[in-house]
This record gives structure tokens, sequence and C-alpha cells, in this order.
């Protein structure tokens, strides 16, 4: 059976936190998740420091979330820009230390300004007045309980934009269940497929399996990838991927995973924009094997890839 876009186009969309028993449920959610910060279990590295007095471990982030920047963001997904750009909020630090990170500036460093629910609630408050169609969360695998706080004070304030969750995937499953009924995009990057490979560049060898549990809960919280009739993404999982040098046997098997075990009618963003950065690049860098861009070649195997699996929601531009 043809399987063609505007099947998955939808006459109008409500965020899902509009929903009665959602919005009963926002008291309960912010007591849980304040509870997964005071023996912090926010994201797989279970770190167990009491974030709630301020301690910091792994992602170097106490009570309060730190916010990098947040704007009206014309250059993601034209699904997430639409015409009047997505409100994009960059938070700083992050649970990954990828060696090629190209936010690295933002993601291992406490830069911007730190803020409590109400501070960032606003934030979200100040987006939706400027015209943005979402309000997009970038880098918040290990800030959900403080997103979760601010999303309660919001909705009370009068959000009634869709939530984008735009993350590395290395999410753990309790945050991801906090957020069921908040989140009406899901945007994971699934970086890499084998536990070698992540642990090398992403010092974290439970990412795979981690990452894969992930997607499979944020599908059946959404399903697949659904427009409104202006193109504006209002539901659903629209995946990115990042192809890398050398490493078509990670993108294949990516491919093969979501087509099989997700859905062929994924919405996948096969990304050519990788670059060597932060730790690659440079002879004394270790990094050999990924110091350079991916190839035209290695870009048109990564589609034929998709397409061989029977994905068919992807972006050909790149290849003009």
């Amino acid at each position: 059976m043809e399987r063609r876009e505007d099947q998955f186009v939808v006459p109008s969309a409500r965020p899902a936190y509009f929903a009665a028993d959602v919005r009963k449920s926002l008291a309960g959610r912010v007591s849980a998740a304040l509870a997964e910060l005071k023996s912090c279990r926010a994201c797989p590295r279970n770190c167990a420091v009491d974030r709630l007095a301020n301690a910091e471990q792994f992602c170097h982030t106490g009570r309060h979330a730190r916010v990098a920047s947040a704007f009206a963001h014309s250059g993601e997904e034209l699904c997430l820009r639409g015409t009047r750009g997505s409100g994009t909020i960059f938070f700083a630090r992050c649970n990954l230390r990828c060696v090629f990170c190209q936010n690295w500036d933002i993601s291992q460093r406490s830069v911007g300004q730190e803020l409590d629910a109400g501070g960032l609630a606003g934030l979200m408050l100040e987006l939706q007045q400027q015209g943005c169609h979402n309000i997009n969360l970038v880098t918040p695998e290990h800030v959900v309980p403080q997103v979760v706080e601010a999303l309660a004070v919001a909705i009370e304030r009068g959000l009634h934009l869709p939530i984008v969750y735009n993350t590395s995937a290395y999410d753990s499953l309790s945050s991801l269940r906090l957020l069921e009924g908040l989140v009406d995009v899901y945007m994971p990057d699934l970086k890499l497929w084998s536990s070698a490979a992540s642990a090398r560049l992403l010092k974290a060898g439970d990412y795979p399996e981690r990452a894969r549990a992930a997607l499979s809960e944020m599908h059946r919280q959404v399903g697949d990838l659904r427009c409104t009739p202006d193109g504006v993404a209002c539901r659903g999982l629209l995946v990115r991927h990042l192809v890398m040098p050398g490493l078509l046997a990670e993108t294949r098997a990516i491919f093969r995973w979501l087509a099989e075990e997700v859905s062929a009618d994924t919405f996948v963003n096969i990304m050519p924009q990788y670059h060597p950065d932060h730790a690659v690049g440079g002879a004394s860098a270790g990094y050999a094997e990924i110091n350079r861009t991916p190839s035209r070649a290695e870009m048109e195997a990564a589609y034929a890839a998709a397409r061989d699996f029977g994905l068919w929601r992807f972006d050909q531009r790149y290849l003009g």
C-alpha cells in the first residue's frame, strides 16, 4: 500500500496537556519529579546526589536548571520552525560527553542563568507571546524534574503551545513517564548503535540500550509524527540521526531497528552536517577515524539504507 505524507495531516490539535486528567495530575507529577532530584535518578547516570540541596554530580546541575539561551529559532526542521520560529530553550550542561559535540560551549559549560520554576515558566510564556509555534526544550535529559515543575506553572498561567522534547535520547524511562501527556513532539537524536562506539565517542557504553528503550517509550506515548494542514508538527516522534564518517554500519543498524521495531512511518531527519569539533581534530586528538566530514558517497549510502529498510519519511534535499 502506498504511503503518503497527507495521511499524517490532522485538521487541528491542541496540546496534550489540555486533557482534564493531565491537568489534574500536575501537582502529583511535580511531587514525583522533585523526588527524583532528592537522590537523583533523573537520567541514566543515576548519580544519587541530593540535587534539592543543590548537590551536583555528572551534569553539574543542582536544584535549578540553567538556561544558556532562548529565542525563536528559524534553523530547526521546517515542521517545527514554520513561519514564526520554534521557541527554543537551550539548557546548559548535558549527561553525555560526546567528543564531537558541536554545541560543546553550552553542553560542557555552566553558562547562562539559573532559573527557578517561575522563571522558566515565564520564559516559555515570553516565547509564546513572540508568536512561536511551539516550546522546544533542548538537552533537557538532566533537568526533566525542573521542566515538569515549570510546565505546571506555565500551564496554569496560560501556556497553550505544543511542547517539543529535543533530546540526545539518553533518557530515563521514569523521567519520560513523568512527561507523558505534557510533551507533544519527541525529537531524539539517535546517535550510535553499538556499545563500543558509544563508550568511545559518547562516554556512555550503555547509550544504545538506554536510547532504544527511550525511543520505544516515546513512540508509545505519541505515535508517528502528525502535522496540521499548514505543515507544523503537532504530535508524534521525529528522529534525528547525524551521519558520521566511517560509521555507516551504525547508521544501517539504527535504520533497520527504527523500521522493524518502532515504525516504518517514523519521520527521520538524516543529518549531513557532521564536522570535526570539540575534542576531534588535530593529529593528537586520538579520533582520527571521525576527523573529517562524511563524503557524498556516505550520505548517499545512508539515504539508501533508510529506503532499503522501508523508511520513507525523510528529506533528501542534501542530494540535490
